[in-house]
């Protein structure tokens, strides 16, 4: 499980991302709104850890941004040392999962996160669409055009996340993390794989859904510019 950690105060940030890797969970960290935000919408995250009072762009316009202009239904659990009724609220009303006062217990934070995960995964939508390319993820049956598409279980990992975070781009780090996590056999295996998908997904049809944004990664949109 893949964990962004963001918040300016250092001592919090060191520690919660120290406790988080002893739990097992890779950690990044933003120390400011627009890395974090920068961060959340071009890689791949299972929960983002949110402080509210951020330098350059507030925990409450990160959230908002991340669900209205990326779309991205990333669980969110917002920190905060605002105990008022209304914060909560205001929280909540952006998009917000979950809302933990400063100051905390690490091991509530841990437990805070862990229940927020099984409510996701457990709601999460098993199909997921873009255009007109159907993913079902309990049948692994996949359809363009209402075509039925065949690939291989690295192809469908692969696709599995490029329509999770479909229409941000996706880094190739990424990709290679959830082919092959730190053994990537080499630099041109991603590629071709991409390849593969692409023959797929779009050689048979006119408009194609996958396109590469080079030197960077890889978008799965209607669109190469993802509107």
């Amino acid at each position: 499980m893949r964990i962004l950690v963001v918040e300016d105060n250092r001592d919090i940030l060191a520690n919660v991302m120290d406790y988080l890797a002893l739990k097992g969970y890779t950690v990044d960290c933003a120390q400011d709104g627009v890395s974090g935000l920068h961060l959340a919408v071009t890689e791949h995250y299972d929960l983002i850890v949110l402080d509210i009072m951020l330098p350059g762009m507030d925990g409450y316009q990160l959230c908002k941004r991340l669900r209205e202009d990326a779309r991205s239904e990333t669980p969110v659990i917002m920190l905060t040392a605002r105990d008022a009724l209304d914060d909560r609220l205001q929280g909540l009303g952006v998009g917000a999962d979950d809302y933990l006062l400063k100051p905390f217990a690490l091991s509530e934070l841990v437990a805070r996160i862990e229940a927020v995960l099984r409510r996701s995964q457990g709601s999460r939508q098993r199909k997921m669409q873009v255009g007109d390319l159907v993913y079902d993820l309990d049948t692994l049956f996949i359809t363009r055009a209402d075509q039925p598409l065949k690939l291989n279980p690295l192809g469908l990992k692969l696709l599995a996340v490029l329509m999770q975070k479909s229409p941000a781009v996706v880094r190739r780090e990424v990709l290679e993390e959830t082919l092959w996590g730190d053994n990537c056999p080499d630099s041109d295996s991603l590629r071709s794989h991409i390849h593969q998908l692409r023959q797929v997904l779009d050689k048979p049809f006119d408009r194609p859904l996958l396109h590469t944004i080079h030197g960077v990664g890889y978008r799965l949109a209607e669109s190469a510019d993802g509107v």
